[in-house]
């Protein structure tokens, strides 16, 4: 058998692993989009570097955009067969794909405007509302831990990954001519004492492991940090300064995770009086879909809602939903804490808002996860003083901040942890993926010392024969 690495190889985005089988079945590992890769972007999202007709399964494991974005186009070019995922997954999938096309069709739009006014070939989305909508037909929801057979030569289950609300590792049983072949493919690993989620589960030996090394050379901060970080930048800004503060965050995982954090301030009594608004569309529902799984909370939420029944909810804060409420918030010069996506900063509602804010000094953008480096994001972080958003330049004036220690991704210590149940000896190989490259050379280092043998770092499109 092969796999063929489409995504997510030595970058940190648009997941797609395609395995295939020596009898011809194909299976595919996630279907991502890829997200702030620069002008690569949309060459990348729009060819899969495989034929979707001739894949005959997909296994997902998640619900992030680069996971799960391009779904609807790999079904709109032909893709028939099912889809599984965990029942979270597919309650957050349906919600941030509609979103995912909605977003693409405004921005688009937006861009066309533009480009109308010079002449230039107008955009069109990488798919619709309604070519969403088409892929959902095709999902088959499999809970935690329970086995379940796709050919007589293959069988998977799922086990709790920590990272998002049904976030899962996969976790291939496959039998050729005689001979069982496991491979684990282990999603995007969660943190061990994460704000909201239980920490990652064990899993079983593995002769194959796709291990996502995004933090591969890094260890987080404590997490106790995020309330105190989060209350110095509100305090300066908003009450010091009289001006916003941006925080770009994704609608399902971060975004929660901030209101929390803002929730538990409050319910400490020092959260500064002020408005806080989540303009995303989707994060409403995505809040609602966290509240209507409460088995993956760990013991800490579970004890904050033996007192306070919304852990999410708190005085001042607002849902926004029509593009006329967004925005307002643009024109009301009064301090207030914005909380929009996307994370990176490179769609959605949250670039209109760094663009009206960038230019001013009193303004903090404040960044709370990891950013691909030719993102919106990754630039603000970096320190460039001038950016381009939506095809015009902006003078970076407003602060840039960050919040290192709040990633939904676990470090090198983490990711070690994942793996400790195995035996090293007993894996074949370790595929590095998700991961800046050089992130994984020292990450590749680590689990060499710690007994791996045979560890690689496969580049775009390559396959290897297992």
């Amino acid at each position: 058998m092969t796999i063929t690495f489409h995504g997510a190889a030595r970058n940190v985005t648009g997941s797609k692993h395609l395995v295939q089988l020596n009898n011809g079945v194909r299976i595919l590992l996630d279907c991502g989009m890829f997200q702030g890769m620069g002008e690569h972007t949309e060459d990348l999202n729009e060819h899969f570097g495989f034929n979707p007709v001739t894949v005959d399964y997909l296994i997902l494991s998640h619900a992030h955009i680069d996971h799960c974005g391009l779904i609807p186009r790999l079904v709109a070019e032909g893709f028939k067969g099912q889809i599984f995922c965990t029942p979270p997954t597919f309650d957050l999938v349906k919600i941030l794909l509609m979103d995912s096309a909605r977003i693409q069709e405004q921005d688009v739009e937006y861009s066309n405007k533009h480009r109308r006014k010079n002449n230039l070939p107008l955009l069109t989305p990488l798919y619709t509302e309604e070519e969403a909508t088409n892929s959902f037909d095709l999902f088959k929801m499999v809970d935690y831990n329970q086995e379940y057979t796709i050919t007589t030569e293959v069988k998977f289950h799922f086990t709790d990954a920590g990272h998002l609300v049904g976030s899962a590792a996969v976790h291939l049983n496959i039998l050729e001519n005689g001979k069982q072949t496991h491979i684990t493919f282990s999603g995007d690993v969660g943190r061990y004492g994460d704000l909201l989620l239980k920490s990652p589960q064990q899993f079983p030996q593995a002769d194959y492991i796709l291990l996502e090394s995004t933090y591969g050379d890094s260890l987080h901060k404590e997490i106790g940090s995020v309330e105190g970080k989060l209350l110095e930048v509100i305090k300066h800004t908003c009450i010091d300064e009289k001006g916003k503060v941006i925080i770009p965050a994704f609608s399902v995982g971060r975004t929660q995770e901030i209101l929390y954090a803002l929730n538990s301030l409050e319910l400490k009594g020092i959260l500064p009086d002020l408005h806080y608004y989540v303009d995303s569309p989707l994060s409403e529902k995505a809040t609602h879909v966290l509240m209507d799984h409460p088995e993956v909370y760990n013991k800490a939420v579970c004890d904050v809602l033996k007192i306070d029944s919304n852990p999410f909810g708190f005085k001042g804060l607002k849902f926004i939903q029509s593009t006329d409420e967004s925005k307002a918030l643009n024109d009301d010069p009064a301090p207030c804490v914005i909380i929009s996506s996307s994370g990176m900063a490179e769609a959605g509602r949250v670039k209109h808002h760094i663009k009206n804010n960038i230019g001013n000094k009193n303004c903090t953008i404040l960044m709370v996860g990891y950013c691909e480096p030719n993102s919106l994001g990754g630039r603000l972080l970096r320190g460039e003083k001038e950016v381009h958003i939506f095809g015009e330049q902006y003078e970076v004036k407003a602060e840039v901040q960050s919040i290192k220690s709040m990633s939904a991704h676990g470090d090198y210590n983490d990711l070690l942890h994942f793996i400790s149940g195995q035996d090293p000896h007993k894996v074949k190989k370790i595929f590095l993926v998700h991961g800046e490259y050089e992130v994984q050379q020292h990450f590749k280092e680590k689990l060499l010392a710690n007994g791996f043998a045979d560890v690689e770092i496969p580049y775009q499109h390559q396959k290897i024969e297992l």
